[in-house]
């Protein structure tokens, strides 16, 4: 295994910590909630050998940090355009984009923003909540999450969160992970009060431009947990396509499948960008 290449790219307002491994047409991973790159290793080590695969971490999580304030209304943007100066800093050609859950809201605008800039976009379970029947219950039950940890901290938010929405976060003996799945968690634990001020509400929140999107349709790839489909972002997901007039594909897994089951996620993802 090759050891990732970084490297930290400066843009307005924050520095951009990213890695790239392998060689091949670029393929970004924009990671979502309160993860950050390090989440993707087992996926980008996996498809080092057919992509250059970028990993990164987005501005205000981990090694990423701000230089200013935080503008919740401008955050999407922002990450929006992150994508597109790192991608413009690191390849002249159209690259292959992954994002999941938050970071699947930010490649979807992305798309619909800078088209161009893509050769597929393979959005995983992206929450938009504005899409569905019941969008007033959900966004309710997220501003309560923000609320209960505003009242009583993280803990206590994020397991309202989890059971809320059936999500299966897997138990880890931290003692026993190697150091740098260790760090990860360690990294993901710190950002958390970020993602619950910042993030949780805001972006499920962002209504989709399903008119952009349309128009470049034949570049986007829907993906859906194979094992989520009573979650809330795999129905948004299903509910987009069902816009779009286009297939939603299942992943391995679930919400998380990315790293409960890397080595199957990652394939599943070399195929559908027609490397595998």
């Amino acid at each position: 295994m090759d050891t990732p290449r970084t490297a930290t790219l400066r843009v307005p307002g924050a520095h951009l910590h990213h890695e790239v491994r392998g060689t091949g047409p670029v393929l970004l991973l924009i990671p979502g909630g309160s993860g950050d790159g390090g989440q993707f290793s087992a996926v980008a080590d996996a498809l080092a050998d057919r992509f250059t695969v970028v990993t990164y971490d987005r501005r205000g999580y981990s090694r990423s940090p701000l230089h200013g304030p935080v503008h919740d209304d401008q955050r999407l943007a922002e990450d929006r355009e992150d994508v597109h100066r790192l991608l413009t800093h690191l390849t002249h050609q159209p690259a292959h984009v992954f994002g999941s859950s938050s970071g699947a809201v930010v490649a979807l605008d992305f798309l619909a923003r800078h088209p161009t800039q893509i050769a597929t976009a393979v959005v995983h379970e992206p929450p938009v909540v504005t899409l569905l029947p019941d969008v007033t219950d959900l966004l309710n039950l997220l501003d309560e999450v923000h609320h209960t940890y505003r009242r009583s901290g993280v803990d206590q938010a994020l397991r309202q969160f989890t059971g809320a929405i059936g999500l299966d976060v897997p138990s880890v003996d931290e003692a026993r992970l190697p150091a740098p799945l260790a760090e990860v968690r360690q990294r993901v634990r710190g950002n958390l009060p970020f993602w619950l001020e910042h993030e949780l509400r805001q972006y499920p929140r962002a209504v989709p431009d399903v008119d952009a999107l349309h128009a470049w349709r034949n570049r986007l790839v829907l993906a859906v947990g194979q094992d989520s489909r009573e979650q809330f972002p795999h129905r948004a997901t299903t509910a987009l396509a069902d816009r779009l007039g286009v297939p939603s594909v299942a992943f391995p897994g679930g919400h998380l499948g990315f790293a409960t089951r890397a080595p199957e996620f990652a394939e599943r993802l070399a195929t559908v960008l027609g490397r595998g």
